[in-house]
């Protein structure tokens, strides 16, 4: 079966994090196609897996979940603002001037 005629598009160049998300949204007939393709071409046994859980809960009563199987899995967005406070700060550096007689590591 070429490339083309797969349920994701550019299924051989997602990375292995999107897949696991985007069969998420496939039904079983769907899912099927697409671990019969996995196991003839790369046969990544983290994908294969994934695609057997989810056929597991598939058949077990989930639902494919909505969405875009084409969407990418955006990361989720920052919180705004700076975590950085008194409560999260360092204890104070201040390093010896050079060639402080006390400090052995420091030239004389």
């Amino acid at each position: 079966m070429p490339e083309r005629d797969l349920p994701l598009k550019d299924y051989d160049h997602l990375p292995v994090g999107s897949l696991t998300s985007r069969i998420r949204t496939l039904g079983s007939d769907d899912l099927k196609v697409l671990l019969e393709y996995e196991r003839a071409h790369a046969n990544r046994i983290q994908v294969v897996s994934a695609m057997q859980h989810r056929l597991s809960g598939l058949a077990d009563g989930a639902q494919p979940s909505g969405g875009d199987p084409a969407a990418g899995g955006a990361p989720p967005a920052a919180a705004a603002g700076s975590q950085v406070s008194e409560a999260t700060s360092g204890p104070p550096v201040n390093p010896p001037s050079h060639g402080d007689p006390t400090n052995p590591a420091q030239p004389r």
